[in-house]
């Protein structure tokens, strides 16, 4: 819960801070890549990718509580589609498109791209997982989804502090790009892999709670 709050109001301060690539003045984001092959393209795919940014993550955060799920299952039904047409078709593309000009050269692209990839195959994987009812995987992909998508967040935190530190320029970019997202991938995976093997112990455990006492069996 506490997590989700922290990226619910990462998510507005960059939605906030983002208002300015709608104004008719250029911000500083932006002159310092001029001059742009296509300028026009690029800043159309910026503004698709900023605002479907500002709806994914905050819409990722509702679908994954629990609490949603069992009181308004129909509400997180049609979250769910809306949430994954805009990652499909608006948030992935764009990003792939704008991660070719990224700062720091290929091995950012490469990040980027990377992230891109894996919110891509939690999108596919996801709905594959929902539509075959194993719920499990269904919430496994979701959460890497989620986990990339939280990058924005962890990357610019970790910026803030590199430039506080007085790190070099190009080297925090690039650890506060790949860092999270490969960290966010793992930590994913990790608790995957510990939640599948707590499943069992729970199984049998409720088992054994549920099981009949011996004399009442009897007298049944």
């Amino acid at each position: 819960m506490a997590a989700g709050v922290v990226l619910l109001l990462g998510s507005a301060a960059i939605s906030a801070s983002s208002i300015a690539y709608f104004g008719d003045e250029l911000p500083p984001f932006i002159l310092e890549k001029l001059p742009l092959p296509l300028e026009d393209v690029w800043t159309l795919a910026l503004q698709v990718h900023v605002a479907a940014a500002a709806a994914c993550l905050p819409g990722c955060v509702l679908l994954s509580s629990s609490a949603l799920l069992r009181r308004a299952p129909r509400l997180h039904r049609w979250l769910g589609r809306a949430t994954v047409a805009l990652l499909t078709f608006a948030l992935v593309p764009t990003g792939f498109y704008l991660s070719l000009f990224a700062k720091g050269g290929l091995p950012s692209t490469l990040g980027f791209v990377l992230s891109g990839a894996i919110v891509l195959a939690g999108v596919v994987q996801g709905v594959r997982a929902a539509r075959a009812r194993r719920y499990t995987q269904h919430r496994r992909w979701m959460l890497h989804i989620l986990a990339q998508l939280s990058v924005a967040v962890t990357s610019r935190a970790m910026l803030f502090a590199f430039d506080a530190a007085g790190v070099d320029e190009s080297i925090a970019y690039l650890v506060s790009l790949w860092l999270p997202v490969v960290g966010s991938f793992g930590l994913v995976e990790l608790l995957s892999i510990r939640r599948k093997h707590a499943a069992p112990v729970d199984a049998r455990h409720s088992a054994v709670v549920r099981a009949p006492e011996p004399g009442r069996a009897r007298a049944a």
